[in-house]
């Protein structure tokens, strides 16, 4: 007889679904930095242009708050070392905000610190970040640079729009609360090539080439847009995967209405939306007021039609 399955607990599937119900579709107001070194521009192309909305279960959501979590105590930590730690920035009160190309690319720092014992005179960018045994484990053994390069060029980006030469980069393992530090100069060159490569792509009316056309490479295959880039999966309807948006300095632009688009309503769109014909797995047969015509792979045809249609 085959094993009957554990039975679940209903508080265990409740606390996870209370995180499932709060969750929202992950879409950021700007590229940012904690992203900008993934090698794919394609993937952070549809990041910026909100192509696949987030879909973690509970348990995921819930684990993303445990590191969260773990800034505070990490503050505390440095703290007691002797180091004075800013979490917030003292003349706002909020995080350190750092932002570059129309505030369209940017992020928020954990922390600056002055006073640690490797460099007393030094002020740094401080990353926190929690890990797996197994990314622990490869982190200790080849550095932040090589094991993680994603949270190397976050720091490279923090400093470089700081100005701050050196960034502590401090890692927890999940599984045993183990410390790993390392201090990260800053490199000018890098940086530069990260904030032109951002450039790049909030500039781009398309999604950049692909890093790998086989859908089978380990980073399609990890990647939150692997149905969308190599499956031809729907994209959300927002503004920014219609035709008409772009970005502007300080803000979005709708050529369709003339009009500045707020972040309500590009989430919202209107009924005038017509997706950017890249993002349609079809070859555009015509173009009209308002609509556009696609020939699908099996002969017939789609048209993305908003000819009737008012605005919202």
């Amino acid at each position: 007889m085959a094993p009957l399955p554990e039975p679940q607990s209903p508080t265990r599937e409740a606390i996870f679904a209370t995180y499932e119900a709060d969750r929202d579709d992950g879409f950021r107001p700007h590229l940012g930095a904690s992203l900008i070194g993934k090698s794919c521009e394609r993937a952070l192309w549809y990041d910026f242009r909100w192509v696949t909305p987030a879909r973690f279960p509970g348990r995921i959501l819930r684990l993303f708050e445990t590191g969260q979590l773990e800034e505070a105590r990490l503050v505390r930590n440095l703290r007691r070392t002797g180091a004075t730690v800013l979490d917030v920035d003292p003349a706002t009160g909020r995080q350190w905000r750092v932002e570059a190309h129309g505030g369209h690319f940017g992020g928020s720092l954990d922390a600056v610190a002055l006073g640690l014992l490797e460099a007393p005179r030094t002020w740094h960018v401080v990353e926190f970040k929690t890990h797996s045994a197994k990314s622990f484990r490869e982190l200790v053994a080849k550095g932040v640079v090589e094991a993680k390069p994603q949270h190397a060029a976050q720091m490279q980006v923090y400093m470089h729009l700081t100005g701050l030469t050196r960034a502590l980069y401090v890692a927890v393992c999940k599984d045993t609360d183990d410390l790993h530090v390392e201090r990260v100069s800053a490199d000018r060159e890098a940086g530069e090539r990260l904030l032109a490569k951002a450039k790049r792509v909030i500039d781009a009316a398309r999604p950049p080439s692909r890093i790998s056309d086989d859908p089978a490479w380990w980073e399609c295959r990890l990647c939150s847009h692997h149905a969308v880039c190599h499956d031809g999966a729907p994209v959300a309807v927002t503004c920014r995967s219609c035709l008409h948006a772009s970005s502007v300095e300080g803000g979005w632009h709708c050529a369709r209405w003339d009009a500045a688009l707020d972040m309500a309503t590009q989430r919202a769109a209107c009924a005038k939306h017509l997706f950017i014909p890249d993002l349609v797995p079809a070859e555009v047969a015509d173009v009209g007021d308002d609509h556009v015509v696609y020939q699908l792979s099996d002969g017939t045809t789609w048209i993305n039609d908003a000819r009737e249609a008012i605005a919202c």
